[in-house]
């Protein structure tokens, strides 16, 4: 008897605790922070590997390392690590939904054309006086 209802105290504790992790886990995936501007110039500056991985993210959208490795043809586990090391530097978001982590760019790229046009407005402000 006094074992059963341990146990049950127990379980009501781990329930509850998980409702309130569920909370948290939402109210954080609903956090957006604007994108930083990103150069090619940043891009280089990663390691082939990892360059790798995050063209592949961009090109998706957003993905989970099972989708990016079946492009790379890398292991998962070897993206997943990759996926991780580029949402630690900053370059990724991350998002779990139940058992599944999805990543996602957290940066913007700004292709030449964008780069020659932002020139193009600091000469011509520069010109203005």
């Amino acid at each position: 008897m006094v074992r059963r209802s341990v146990l049950e105290q127990i379980y009501k504790e781990m329930m509850s605790i998980r409702v309130r992790l569920d909370d948290i886990e939402n109210n954080f995936s609903k956090i957006n922070p604007p994108p930083m501007p990103m150069t090619e110039s940043n891009l280089i500056s990663l390691p082939d590997h990892l360059r790798k991985t995050y063209m592949i993210v961009m090109s998706k959208g957003e993905c989970d390392a099972v989708q990016v490795s079946n492009l790379t043809g890398r292991c998962r586990a070897v993206e997943s690590n990759y996926l991780n090391q580029l949402s630690r530097m900053g370059w990724l978001n991350k998002r779990r939904i139940s058992k599944v982590v999805y990543f996602r760019s957290s940066h913007t790229v700004n292709s030449p054309l964008q780069n020659l046009k932002a020139k193009h407005e600091i000469v011509s402000t520069r010109n203005v006086c």
